[in-house]
Parts: structure tokens; C-alpha cells; sequence
């Protein structure tokens, strides 16, 4: 088990300076100056010479790009210039809005798609996997502004249940302070990440009673609720940890349309007001920190792997 986390660790800490290159590589490669988008048009050459040799812009490329990782392994993401202040203090008070958001419909997502996709296994060709695959389908094809759109019009303007707007605290805990108004963004994450989740759920729990030793253990008399607690549920996670594995860097990257809806201030609608903006740094910082969130999300998943079947660690 510890030489097989090793040898993920190995392979992330690889994928890890893969993405930190080809990240760098192509925001270099976009048209434009950061000396000329941050000092303005009215810069005089004199004054942009001296921002590009301040900044290590006068460096040939391989140069910048160990500066860069120097800063990554300091913990430094870079510092936005628009704002005056560092990508790290942006995304300190950002980030926790994200995973907050992020993680809640995660967790809720599992705790309805499991049981419902297991339900639907059990019960195949009959009610509950008639509904269950009805409403999979429709929220699984509609897209995420749509579903929040709609929850909007009807559980806010129409019967007027729910803000239809985000808490618009400046941290964490002072959105927390109305949990009312966070209902209808973590309804809209919910009902999407459901909706894949419990499809996956179903399809796999499906191959799982068709194997040998859910009919041994049934044969051999344990009670069905241990069959299917002890035998098909486990079997059938393998495929939703892969799934969870590869949502970890959604929690950051997938609220953005959900932010926008929503006026959600978060990581993901500071990422793209960056992208407006030209801030190359913010922009630099957070593709960087998304790439190695979606590595450890694959690590995790590995690891999830080894833990459900002995079988893949050897």
C-alpha cells in the first residue's frame, strides 16, 4: 500500500511541474504586455524598461519560468496589480466561499445519488428506475444556468421563498449569517453534480449484482440488507470515487456559472473579472492552483481505489 502511494506521488509531483509549464507557457504566449496593461498606454518605453527589469520581464523565458517556481514553492501565486494585493490574500478570502459552496452540494449530491442509484438497481425496469432515470436525464441535459434560472423564477420571484441573490459578505462567516439566501446556489450545484453521480451509481451497481458473488452470498442466506451493504455497495464506489476524485477541482472551477447567476462572490468569478481585466498574475496563480487541485483529486481517487479493492494496490 505504501510503495503504491509512493509511486502516485511520484507521478503527481510530475504532472504537477507538467501543468506549472504549459500554464506558463501559453499566458506568455498571449498578445499584449503586462508592463503596458498595468502602467497604461501613456507609459513611456523608459518606464516600462524599468517595470520589465523590476519584475524579471527582461529574462529569457526559462529564466521567468524558474523565478515563477521559486515563488510556487514559497507559497507566493503571484500579486494582482489591479487590486494591489497578493493572489494569495485574493484567494484567502475567496477560496473558503468556494468550498464551502463547492463541497456542500458535493456531499449532498453523494448522500441522494447513492442511495437512489443503488434503489434503481435493485428495483431495475420497474417505478423507482423509470423516475429516478427520468429525472437524471432531464437535469443531467440541462445546463447549469438554466436549472438556476429556473429555481430563481420559481421559488423566488414567482412564490418568493428563497433571496435571489448570494450572501454578499466579504467572508465566509458573514455569509453563513444568511443561510436563506444560500440555499437556491447549492440547490443549483446539487441538483447537476445528482444527476451524473447517480447515473454512474446506477450503471455500476447494475454490474455489480451480475457478478458470481452476489449470487454466492445470497445463495450461502445472509439477509439481503448485508448483501447489498457488504457486497454491492462497496464494489460498486469504485466508479464513484473516480468521479469524486475528478469533482475535487470542480468544487473551484465549476461554481463560476453559479457565481455569476447568483452574484456569488467567490475564487471563480474573481478568476474571470481577471481574465477581463488582463491581470496576469491572478489569472497565472489560480490556473496553477487548479491544476494541482485536479492532481491531488486524481491522487485521492487512486488512493480511494486501493482502499475499496486490495487488488489494484498490488
Amino acid at each position: 500500500m505504501i510503495g503504491y502511494i509512493i509511486r502516485r506521488l511520484g507521478q503527481a509531483v510530475l504532472v504537477t511541474l507538467g501543468v506549472t509549464v504549459i500554464t506558463f507557457a501559453l499566458l506568455h504566449a498571449l498578445p499584449g504586455s503586462l508592463a503596458r496593461d498595468i502602467l497604461g498606454n501613456r507609459a513611456t518605453p523608459q518606464e516600462i524598461a524599468q517595470f520589465n527589469q523590476q519584475n524579471a520581464l527582461d529574462k529569457p523565458l526559462y529564466t521567468q519560468y524558474w523565478y515563477f517556481l521559486k515563488k510556487l514553492t514559497e507559497g507566493n501565486l503571484g500579486y494582482s496589480y489591479q487590486f494591489n494585493r497578493s493572489t494569495d490574500s485574493l484567494l484567502a478570502s475567496e477560496l473558503p466561499k468556494d468550498l464551502f459552496l463547492g463541497g456542500v452540494s458535493l456531499i449532498l449530491s453523494l448522500v441522494i445519488a447513492i442511495p437512489v442509484g443503488v434503489a434503481q438497481a435493485v428495483k431495475r425496469n420497474g417505478v423507482v428506475d423509470y423516475a429516478g432515470t427520468g429525472i437524471s436525464f432531464l437535469l443531467y441535459s440541462m445546463p447549469q444556468y438554466a436549472i438556476a434560472l429556473l429555481l430563481i423564477q420559481f421559488l423566488s420571484i414567482s412564490f418568493h421563498v428563497f433571496p435571489s441573490e448570494a450572501p454578499q459578505a466579504t467572508s465566509l462567516g458573514g455569509m453563513l449569517g444568511d443561510p436563506s439566501a444560500l440555499v437556491l446556489p447549492v440547490a443549483s450545484l446539487t441538483l447537476v453534480t445528482y444527476a451524473q453521480f447517480s447515473r454512474y451509481m446506477r450503471s455500476s451497481a447494475i454490474d455489480t449484482l451480475a457478478q458470481d458473488y452476489m449470487r454466492t452470498a445470497r445463495a450461502k442466506g445472509l439477509p439481503e440488507r448485508l448483501v447489498l451493504w457488504r457486497h454491492l455497495l462497496r464494489n460498486s464506489m469504485i466508479t464513484v470515487v473516480t468521479l469524486v476524485g475528478l469533482s475535487i477541482p470542480y468544487i473551484l472551477t465549476g461554481t463560476l456559472i453559479i457565481e455569476q447567476v447568483f452574484n456569488f462572490p467567490g475564487a471563480g468569478l474573481e478568476y474571470f473579472n481577471a481574465t477581463l481585466r488582463n491581470d496576469y498574475e491572478v489569472m497565472l496563480g489560480i490556473t496553477v492552483l487548479v491544476g494541482v487541485i485536479t492532481v491531488v483529486g486524481n491522487l485521492v481517487a487512486d488512493i480511494g481505489y486501493a482502499v475499496l479493492d486490495p487488488r489494484i494496490r498490488y
